[in-house]
């Protein structure tokens, strides 16, 4: 549930000049936005009824791009403000026991910023109700710009639409907080949403974008090298094709690192100085998924699930290492399939890769029906934390956890890469 971000203005001493508390109080809370765009009511009890209303809005879905008007950049272009420094109240359900703010519920504001961005690129203003159904398909990613994030200062969120497909968007954020009497940054965000049917069963086609000027050319041609970057990504997934020939060497160096040299045996595996074992570096969680955390199309709501794999994973790196972590990045977390509620979500943290004073923690969950017994993975969500210290080195003994540690290796590369 989206609880924090409001569109608007806001100024008390100390925050930001250039806004006007009257101003802000007057405007819409982002959630309560997205309830009147898609006409969802805030009565779980009424969720049927509205599904069958939502029904009916099809007759408004294009059968094609084409017969969508371009929109421009600046027609999805939104503001939100977080007023922690104005609103005490608020203010509680953000900080955290190292008096920073929790950075799971900022991974819930950006991704209910993120859908209001994209329906605000879609919206018909001949229409009361939106006939789309926007939802999260992927994090590419979330570099932080700065370390920590002040809970009694304000925070103000700018983004807009930075690429269009035929039924996928994709939204960029800055975030930035009042401090010292002038906006820092904070963080850059891009999420991908994708566009369903009023009843979320299959892909709606979406206005297309026009770029306007050199700048927003600019944006856009970068956005389209991202989705090459992500298809190639995909292509070359460890689960679809074998290491490369660096990578098989780097694993069958760790290999002879723990061989046991007294024994002539494969089998007898020693723990290198200052290593912990894979198998000792995992943490696990439940939740039950109740109604008060469903989305406006009552399913679990996406940011709920970053929160809880991002707590569960921060949990894992500090235990791992024995000193407070701090993110450094979040990437590539592909939503793979909806997770109902009543639903038992059922969460693994895994440190696969450790370099100096960072971590590379990768959460898997999945959703267990308790009737059938089976078991379907929602989300894979890839954490890089930075530590107070040296950690140990993670290594691996089994072919899989072979794999793990690659593919934590590529993230943390490709994580450092983008912050040189």
């Amino acid at each position: 549930m989206c609880r924090g971000f409001s569109t608007g203005q806001m100024c008390r001493q100390g925050k930001a000049p250039d806004m006007a508390e009257g101003n802000y109080l007057k405007k819409i809370a982002v959630r309560n936005r997205l309830r009147e765009i898609v006409g969802a009511s805030t009565n779980w009890q009424d969720h049927q009824q509205v599904l069958v209303e939502r029904a009916s809005l099809s007759q408004y879905l294009a059968q094609s791009q084409d017969q969508l008007p371009a929109k421009r950049m600046k027609d999805s272009m939104i503001e939100a403000h977080l007023p922690l420094g104005s609103q005490p109240a608020l203010r509680e359900k953000y900080l955290n026991s190292h008096n920073s703010v929790r950075f799971g519920r900022i991974l819930e504001d950006l991704d209910c910023l993120g859908v209001l961005i994209c329906y605000s690129h879609t919206w018909n203003e001949e229409l009361q109700r939106s006939p789309l159904s926007i939802v999260t398909a992927l994090v590419d990613k979330i570099d932080m710009r700065q370390n920590i994030i002040y809970p009694d200062c304000d925070i103000k969120c700018t983004g807009h639409v930075t690429w269009v497909g035929k039924t996928s968007i994709e939204a960029t954020m800055h975030m930035s907080q009042y401090q010292d009497g002038a906006y820092t940054d904070v963080l850059d965000a891009t999420f991908v949403m994708v566009a369903r049917d009023p009843e979320n069963k299959r892909a709606a086609f979406v206005n297309p974008l026009k770029p306007e000027g050199l700048e927003e050319e600019a944006i856009f041609h970068q956005s389209e090298v991202n989705k090459t970057k992500r298809v190639e990504l995909s292509t070359a997934s460890l689960l679809k094709v074998a290491p490369t020939a660096e990578e098989r060497t780097l694993i069958h160096n760790l290999f002879l690192n723990t061989l046991d040299t007294r024994l002539v045996s494969f089998r007898g595996r020693i723990l290198p100085p200052n290593s912990v074992w894979m198998e000792d570096a995992k943490l696990k969680g439940l939740e039950i998924c109740h109604p008060e955390e469903r989305n406006i199309f009552n399913r679990i709501f996406g940011g709920f699930l970053m929160r809880k794999a991002y707590e569960l994973g921060r949990a894992n790196a500090c235990a791992f290492a024995g000193c407070r972590p701090t993110v450094v990045a979040v990437d590539d977390i592909l939503f793979r399939k909806p997770v109902e509620i009543g639903s038992l979500l059922l969460l693994s943290s895994q440190v696969c890769y450790t370099e100096g004073m960072y971590v590379q923690v990768r959460v898997h969950s999945e959703v267990l029906d308790p009737l059938t017994r089976q078991h379907n993975t929602t989300n894979v969500f890839h954490f890089t934390f930075h530590l107070e210290k040296d950690v140990p080195a993670v290594v691996p003994q089994s072919y899989g956890e072979s794999m793990l540690y690659l593919d934590g290796k590529r993230h943390f590369d490709g994580t450092m890469r983008n912050h040189c």
